[in-house]
């Protein structure tokens, strides 16, 4: 019984990982054009997988690979937050979790056909619905560069944000290159 509520949980952890994904990759439809579909399988791919019960936390540890559809994230370590889910069932009788949070951390990296982002730390708030890339962004799309040292992605106003670290060095500020696509 055990084992089988525990698969059922982790079950439904990788399946709200893919909002991590999904999230980023619906600001980017709005913002850079391009359709992804949520609905594709999840693969999670990690060395290690540990599910920390009474901290109510899961990790996945060890080159983690996030894929649904086009879309991919990487990442050293995967940790999800989440709450019990109060009264709500799943078809099996077991109780899904409520996701709170989602933590990615070392070496962060979303893709998708046309464009790139990768930070050192990832953070999607899911009570919120904001996400964020923080340390050492780079978001890349062709040719075209931006770099800063936190993007914030809120995602019901659909607003972007990318933010320097405020020093007044040109290290520290936001920079972006706009290569014009050539006209065929």
């Amino acid at each position: 019984m055990f084992m089988r509520v525990s698969i059922c949980k982790i079950m439904v952890l990788s399946l709200w990982v893919a909002v991590l994904m999904a999230a980023p990759a619906a600001q980017a439809q709005s913002a850079l054009s391009g359709a992804f579909d949520t609905d594709q399988p999840i693969e999670i791919l990690a060395d290690s997988l540990e599910v920390q019960q009474e901290k109510q936390v899961a990790i996945f540890e060890g080159n983690v690979q996030v894929l649904q559809g086009e879309l991919r994230l990487r990442a050293a370590k995967l940790k999800v937050h989440y709450a019990e889910n109060n009264g709500k069932k799943q078809a099996d009788g077991s109780s899904p979790p409520n996701i709170r949070k989602i933590d990615a951390e070392g070496n962060v990296f979303l893709s998708s056909p046309r464009e790139t982002a990768k930070g050192d730390i990832g953070f999607y708030d899911v009570v919120n619905k904001k996400v964020q890339l923080t340390g050492n962004v780079v978001l890349t799309q062709g040719q075209s560069i931006l770099r800063g040292q936190k993007m914030t992605l809120d995602l019901v106003s659909g607003k972007s944000r990318i933010d320097g670290t405020g020093s007044g060095t040109s290290s520290g500020r936001v920079k972006g290159i706009f290569v014009p696509q050539k006209k065929q």
